[in-house]
């Protein structure tokens, strides 16, 4: 049996994998268009690559899929984090899980994972070929037949197609007979110009609360945010991004964000807490003190709109002054103007329509012997190591599938 995996990413590698181990008789074959194998491990998690994260109840880990969760339900009760941990454990990886749940290897370096693929590749009798771009598939009744640029020809009896986000499987896909949504960007940061953020990047704060609209559509999310050079970042963005990503992108990322820099504090609190430092400190300059758990030259911009100035004492904070101070806190708005990216991770929504795939399989039920995984599907996660969980799911579920064909 001859088996081709066009894609050399993650997806790609742990279906070629696991199905050379699985049936050592089978001819395994990946081919990747560039010369990088596993670019996007490499750069993933700024060098020391996301793994995975500490999700370990399948029900749960599909809501952190903006689109494809109620698709992957049946995979991750076949294959999810405690899988992944313990296939990289058996060769040799030890991973580490942080704080907030993301999984790293020990090592905090991704050529660890590079390594530890290309060599179970090697192990498994995978063959590899890179700078091999693929130009054409057709379906025959003998099997199929692969077009590289180069002018040579492959035959296989089963493809796995794993190209990711990049163009040519979607145009692969296609040219097989899927239907495909279109493709746009998740996982981006903010472009917002307000004097607000002016001279503040690099801060963070650990837990903010935001609200997104855009046109009618409204988005909620809360968590850790940071300030850059060009707007906002951080895992708050990133994952409202994601949940946004096609309203944002109808609108031409046009948006109004709403945010409540202390989101553990009520309204009557915050107002009980900024007359009480009225009343404690009535002689103190009110932007040399900040009575809340923010940085002092983010307490210093905020107070700017409310125009109280370097010589305002708190005893000098009028009423008015007070409930524009609080909305600006809990509920001051920033025009989003566009978007940035987040590093080199470039993560899409959309693909190949999930109702044309088996997730029991992951056998195309348009083209049969055909599989697909990764990102080349309709399904993206947030930050934090779910977009590579559904990559070695789905190649561990295909790999499986073409070794029992």
């Amino acid at each position: 049996m001859r088996i081709i995996v066009i894609g050399g990413g993650a997806a790609g590698f742990f279906g070629a994998i696991t199905c050379a181990e699985a049936n050592p008789d089978y001819r395994v074959q990946i081919v990747e268009a560039t010369q990088s194998l596993l670019s996007k491990v490499k750069i993933s998690g700024g060098g020391r690559c996301n793994v995975t994260h500490a999700c370990f109840d399948p029900v749960d880990l599909t809501q952190r899929y903006p689109r494809g969760s109620r698709a992957l339900r049946g995979p991750f009760s076949r294959f999810q984090p405690q899988d992944t941990i313990a296939w990289f454990k058996r060769r040799g990886v030890a991973l580490k899980t942080e704080a907030d749940g993301r999984i790293f290897p020990a090592t905090d370096c991704s050529q660890t994972i590079v390594d530890c693929l290309c060599q179970a590749a090697h192990h498994a009798g995978v063959h590899i070929r890179v700078a091999h771009p693929v130009v054409a598939m057709q379906r025959s009744p003998a099997g199929f037949q692969i077009h590289l640029k180069s002018g040579d020809r492959l035959v296989a009896d089963r493809v796995l197609l794993a190209t990711g986000s990049h163009p040519i499987g979607y145009r692969l896909a296609r040219s097989l007979g899927h239907t495909l949504i279109d493709p746009v960007p998740s996982l981006f940061t903010f472009q917002i110009k307000d004097p607000r953020l002016v001279g503040l990047a690099g801060i963070s704060v650990p837990v903010v609360a935001l609200r997104l609209e855009v046109g009618n559509d409204r988005f909620q999310q809360k968590g850790p945010l940071l300030v850059t050079h060009w707007g906002l970042s951080g895992p708050a963005i990133l994952k409202l991004s994601a949940w946004a990503a096609r309203s944002l992108h109808g609108n031409r990322y046009r948006a109004t964000l709403v945010m409540n820099w202390l989101p553990d504090w009520s309204e009557a609190q915050l107002r009980a807490h900024l007359l009480r430092a009225k009343q404690n400190w009535p002689r103190r300059r009110i932007l040399k003190v900040c009575p809340f758990p923010l940085p002092l030259r983010l307490w210093t911009r905020l107070c700017e709109p409310v125009e109280i100035t370097p010589t305002h004492r708190w005893a000098d904070l009028s009423k008015q002054a007070l409930r524009l101070l609080g909305d600006q806190l809990q509920r001051g708005c920033f025009a989003v103007q566009g978007k940035g990216v987040f590093k080199d991770e470039f993560v899409t929504c959309g693909g190949v329509q999930l109702k044309q795939v088996n997730f029991k399989t992951m056998e195309s039920r348009v083209c049969p012997h055909l599989y697909l995984g990764g990102e080349l599907l309709d399904i993206d996660g947030i930050t934090g190591g779910f977009n590579f969980q559904n990559a070695w799911t789905t190649g561990w579920i295909a790999g499986q599938a073409m070794a029992n064909s």
